[in-house]
């Protein structure tokens, strides 16, 4: 059971404000985990940014979590980066607003953050990683580029069985601005409010996946 503040988070989401265009975007990763699901394989998600510290962390997040409460089992969500750098502060900020109850270990430059949803699932382990890092999958993955940079910078991810372009507008234009922490919690919403429109989708039938 996810927890309470959490759940109301998801619940007070509205994914009609989806636009059309952002729909479109997001089917692939629909179409990519139902037919995984539908093979009863394990749902390997790579999200990827160049830094590793902002967008492919939300993503990675809120992917498990959304998961977790669509009832979408064999989901294993990771993140990366093209270098690894840091889970940016502000981004624990928001998820903890949010209603997730986070724990960090260490105090080096790169700290782990313990991250979690419910009080008995296994938690998301959070911390900056290049693709190669061992805590990641080398095969049967699929890779979703969460930024254009990154996208760019890395034309092929090594053992990638699919490829996904979803960007997102990086908050970090708006660091140590009056705006900053609005502008992040904006960006923890939209990313949350698409995942469970995603998990939502692979739910149902396959004859309604496309609707």
């Amino acid at each position: 059971m996810l927890y309470k503040d959490l759940e109301t988070f998801l619940n007070q989401l509205k994914l009609e404000k989806i636009s059309a265009e952002r729909k479109e975007k997001l089917q692939p990763l629909i179409a990519y985990i139902s037919h995984k699901k539908e093979k009863q394989e394990s749902v390997n998600l790579n999200f990827i940014c160049t830094h590793n510290s902002r967008r492919s962390h939300l993503s990675q997040i809120w992917a498990q979590t959304t998961a977790y409460y669509c009832g979408v089992s064999n989901v294993n969500a990771y993140s990366a980066g093209t270098e690894a750098t840091a889970v940016f502060p502000t981004i624990l900020k928001v998820l903890e607003q949010a209603g997730f109850a986070i724990q960090t270990i260490g105090c080096s430059e790169n700290p782990v953050h313990i991250v979690k949803y419910s009080e008995n699932e296994r938690p998301i382990i959070a911390f900056s990683k290049k693709i190669t890092h061992l805590f990641n999958p080398k095969t049967q993955f699929a890779a979703i580029m969460t930024c254009s940079q990154a996208d760019e910078k890395c034309p092929f991810v090594p053992g990638a069985e699919n490829r996904i372009t979803l960007p997102y507008e990086d908050p970090k234009i708006f660091d140590n601005t009056s705006l900053q922490e609005e502008k992040y919690r904006e960006r923890s919403e939209e990313i949350a409010a698409e995942m469970l429109y995603v998990f939502s989708k692979v739910k149902m039938s396959p004859t309604k996946w496309f609707s």
